[in-house]
């Protein structure tokens, strides 16, 4: 297991990577304060109100980094800070939670076919690495791939929806990046806050389906025969 190892430990350090990198452009552009005194609350209800949508809530949630959109009961959940706050970051934050909304409001399919993978996933990523274990050492002492070829599936069924996630959180960022500068909401100076953190922000997302891809390829050449250290 130790090229298992190797893989985990380049993908985590990539991951602290990115998320570090992401919290310092948070951080700094949080302190680029908007001209027009708008909070992360009132940018996210005016974009809703720009695309005609009049039947979501934007309510604050706590945490730091915990924004999100969600369609079953229709709500954009901004985290206290991005809620009150009147910054490029926090108008970033908003309106791409609120650009989810939007794709939601118009059909979007790769949004649509995220959430009829959510429930699948739910299941699989909550039993695969137990499914992968056991698959693993039943495959070593009686040569069976039953049980390892399930546990494969049930990860790339995971590792689909991250790169399904991919478009879906793409398309968001430019809905929200349009929006923002086509109404003028932001000046040009705190149009580059609001790119740059939405970039960094997509990184996370390609970090994580890049590593998915990663360790389902390993887990693959166990399955197909090999190596097994």
């Amino acid at each position: 297991m130790n090229g298992y190892y190797l893989i985990i430990g380049i993908i985590m350090l990539a991951s602290w990577l990115v998320s570090s990198r992401l919290k310092s452009k948070f951080e700094y552009y949080s302190k680029v304060h908007l001209r027009n005194g708008m909070s992360g609350k009132e940018v996210a209800e005016k974009m809703l109100r720009d695309n005609n949508i009049n039947d979501v809530q934007v309510i604050s949630v706590p945490g730091q980094l915990t924004d999100h959109y969600n369609p079953e009961d229709k709500t954009v959940n901004l985290s206290e800070a991005v809620y009150m706050q009147r910054n490029a970051a926090a108008a970033a934050v908003a309106a791409h939670e609120c650009g989810h909304a939007v794709q939601h409001a118009v059909g979007y399919s790769m949004l649509q076919l995220r959430s009829k993978l959510v429930p699948v996933v739910n299941i699989s990523s909550n039993l695969m690495q137990f499914v992968i274990i056991a698959g693993i050492a039943v495959m070593i002492a009686s040569g069976s791939k039953l049980l390892l070829t399930i546990g494969v599936i049930m990860f790339a069924a995971t590792t689909l929806f991250a790169f399904i996630t991919l478009p879906v959180e793409y398309d968001a960022s430019e809905r929200a990046m349009k929006w923002l500068k086509d109404t003028g909401t932001v000046t040009s100076e705190e149009f580059i806050g609001v790119q740059d953190s939405l970039k960094w922000a997509a990184r996370t997302y390609v970090v994580a389906a890049i590593g998915s891809l990663a360790q389902l390829l390993y887990f693959a050449s166990l399955l197909m025969g090999g190596r097994r250290d």
